[in-house]
């Protein structure tokens, strides 16, 4: 898994205490800059934060460059909606040659899983490559197709066959409200490995990149209570000092 923080806005806590400032103050545009210390913006973002007044938040956006990850993961990722998404498509990629595919982690532990996984991805490629060579021969030779037209018409049907555990790349734009929520939700070890990992790498970037907006990012239970009630995991993360 590769993540990567392609741009984000700049200078993200201050932008939110600017925003902040104009809820709460009568400066007009003009001068809202003004009077805005380090210090200043400190305060804004820790009375946001305890207030639950979130809005702000959303006037700075972050995105990500993701690869090396499943479908899997990737058909969780997008039922985060108020986000923006560019995934590579299997219509216009042909995987012939190309075929990659990520291995869940408690199946790799488990050898004989582990070689019956391995041989059903086998057999999802073999058969991929065969149904889009058969149906592109079939659109040249009866509907008189160009060879470029008829591989695109092929592959788009023949990836039916292809497994989630493909491995895909992905373009993901979050404004900081929503990466909130979904570092909630998604770094709970309830949430399975592999996008668990996923939302754990970009909690570590983004509290590089805007420490004080992201210091308390992740589970509930880095806040001193689980969410999860009785489906809770037992085994809550502690906040480092």
């Amino acid at each position: 898994m590769n993540v990567k923080l392609i741009t984000y806005t700049p200078e993200p806590e201050k932008v939110i205490a600017v925003a902040a400032k104009l809820c709460y103050s009568n400066s007009n545009i003009e001068n809202i800059m003004d009077g805005l210390t380090e210090e200043n913006i400190s305060k804004f973002i820790d009375n946001l934060m305890s207030l639950g007044h979130e809005s702000p938040l959303e006037h700075v956006s972050f995105t990500f460059g993701i690869e090396g990850v499943s479908r899997t993961l990737t058909h969780q990722l997008v039922r985060h909606r108020l986000a923006s998404y560019s995934q590579q498509s299997q219509r216009y990629v042909n995987l012939e040659g190309k075929f990659e595919y990520v291995m869940p982690r408690e199946i790799a532990y488990n050898l004989p899983a582990k070689l019956k996984f391995i041989e059903a991805m086998n057999n999802a490629y073999d058969s991929y490559c065969i149904i889009a060579d058969d149906l592109k021969r079939q659109y040249m030779e009866e509907d008189k197709m160009k060879p470029k037209d008829a591989e695109k018409r092929a592959i788009e049907n023949a990836r039916a066959v292809l497994p989630n555990a493909c491995e895909t790349k992905i373009i993901c734009t979050m404004n900081a409200r929503e990466l909130l929520h979904f570092f909630n939700e998604r770094g709970c070890r309830r949430a399975q490995d592999e996008i668990n990992a996923l939302a754990w790498k970009m909690i570590s970037i983004c509290r590089d990149t805007a420490p004080q907006l992201f210091a308390s990012a992740g589970p509930s239970c880095l806040k001193g209570k689980c969410k999860e009630g009785k489906m809770t995991c037992g085994n809550p993360y502690i906040k480092e000092n």
